[in-house]
């Protein structure tokens, strides 16, 4: 037990080791575990006037640790799986010209999807990648299924002009001038 007339601050200082081993032991990760403690001092310190004193100092950080943990468990299930495409060695391509030229174009149509409107690569992703039907894409998001449709035809319009695939009205007199 802690001596309860330590400062807040220098209290959360002396259990950082404590802290640190019980997010290694929820999360198996040292990165994830610094991130939790830390995630953890920033709410112990946001909510320190709610510590009541005589109590757990331990039981109550730790309460919050384990609710960072789930909280993130929480959200990477809804995230689903992430990986960077730029790391995947195991993407065979024939020749290294064509390597190159389908790591570009992979990661031009990643960026452009990044860029798009979040309502825009929403439904694109629900409707082109997870391969959702219009009207469950649009139960899933709560809007009418003319919305859906709108939205794809505006997010495919963008990649295709984002990407170069379907150049814009001003790219084609751009190009068109260039020719004369």
């Amino acid at each position: 037990m802690m001596d309860d007339n330590l400062a807040f601050g220098d209290r959360l200082v002396a259990f950082l080791p404590n802290m640190r081993r019980f997010a290694l032991s929820l999360c198996r990760s040292a990165h994830i575990a610094d991130d939790l403690v830390q995630g953890a001092c920033e709410r112990a310190l946001q909510a320190s006037s709610s510590f009541e004193p005589g109590t757990r100092f331990d039981a109550w950080i730790f309460r919050i640790i384990r609710n960072l943990w789930i909280d993130r468990v929480r959200r990477e299930k809804t995230a689903g799986p992430t990986e960077d495409i730029a790391t995947r060695e195991d993407i065979s391509i024939p020749s290294g010209e064509a390597q190159s030229e389908a790591r570009f174009a992979l990661n031009s149509v990643a960026e452009a999807i990044g860029r798009l409107p979040d309502e825009q690569r929403e439904v694109l992703i629900l409707v082109c990648v997870e391969d959702l039907a219009y009207r469950e894409a649009a139960d899933v998001l709560s809007i009418p299924i003319g919305t859906v449709m709108s939205r794809l035809a505006r997010a495919r319009k963008a990649l295709a002009e984002m990407t170069g695939i379907n150049p814009s009205a001003e790219r084609l007199s751009d190009m068109k001038g260039a020719r004369s």
